[in-house]
């Protein structure tokens, strides 16, 4: 079968689990009780997680820290390459509130799903950007539920590992959550930007690492909790694709 021909099916499957999940998301929220939309969120989740299975090119491998308990809430991170990355980190049985940029909250459906399911919205223009962003946080870390940062900013167009933000690291520590990192590969393929095509993936892997205590931290402890927690991504990005990990560090 061509690869314009799987990609067609693949799509097609797609746009039937959005429509069965969109009508499915409104009623969970309606009747969803917990303060954090708990609920509603792990169930938009699920859609990301039937996506990636209907899939026939993405094939994943889990690994790590996945007996976590989501309900002692996390600042997660995680490196990007694609925009696969998204439904195969949903993949993980956890509900995690996505910090994501406007563009995708404008976007019809996709859009709506994510404001049903209490995603954080990030409006770059917006001059006061990052205390909104960290009161929405604030509020899903205090109702016991974790928020997930890409602090690379975008994909890696290389693969290889990009300069960390500061933003997830700032609101661990203020907030004193533990950071919780995790690293994905693989995935540079599956999605080619400007294509509609699904690319042919080599095995996927995807790990949650030990997570990183901010108990006792300091604003001043920014940078250094960021660098650790970019050199632990690194240093597994270096080992499964044994290499060096200055062939991986996009900074080196």
């Amino acid at each position: 079968m061509s690869a314009s021909i799987k990609s067609f099916f693949i799509w097609t499957g797609v746009a039937l689990l959005v429509m069965i999940w969109l009508p499915m998301l409104a009623i969970c929220r309606l009747f969803d009780p917990d303060p954090a939309h708990y609920y509603t969120g792990k169930l938009f989740r699920k859609l990301g997680k039937s996506i990636s299975n209907i899939n026939p090119n993405w094939k994943l491998n889990i690994s790590g820290r996945t007996d976590l308990n989501d309900r002692q809430p996390y600042v997660m991170v995680c490196n990007h390459l694609s925009t696969a990355d998204i439904p195969l980190i949903s993949n993980l049985p956890w509900e995690m509130k996505w910090v994501a940029k406007k563009e995708l909250f404008d976007t019809p459906v996709v859009g709506w799903m994510m404001k049903l399911a209490g995603d954080i919205c990030v409006d770059r223009r917006a001059k006061n950007r990052k205390e909104i962003t960290f009161k929405q946080a604030r509020y899903y870390l205090d109702n016991n539920c974790s928020v997930m940062f890409f602090p690379e900013g975008t994909r890696s167009r290389t693969g290889k590992l990009n300069a960390f933000t500061r933003g997830a690291f700032e609101l661990a520590i203020r907030e004193q959550k533990p950071i919780l990192p995790m690293v994905i590969d693989g995935t540079q393929n599956t999605l080619p930007k400007k294509s509609w095509k699904f690319g042919v993936a080599k095995h996927i892997k995807l790990k949650v690492l030990d997570p990183i205590s901010t108990k006792g931290l300091e604003q001043s402890d920014i940078r250094s909790l960021t660098e650790q927690t970019r050199g632990q991504i690194l240093d597994q990005l270096a080992e499964w694709r044994q290499a060096d990990p200055e062939e991986v560090d996009k900074l080196a």
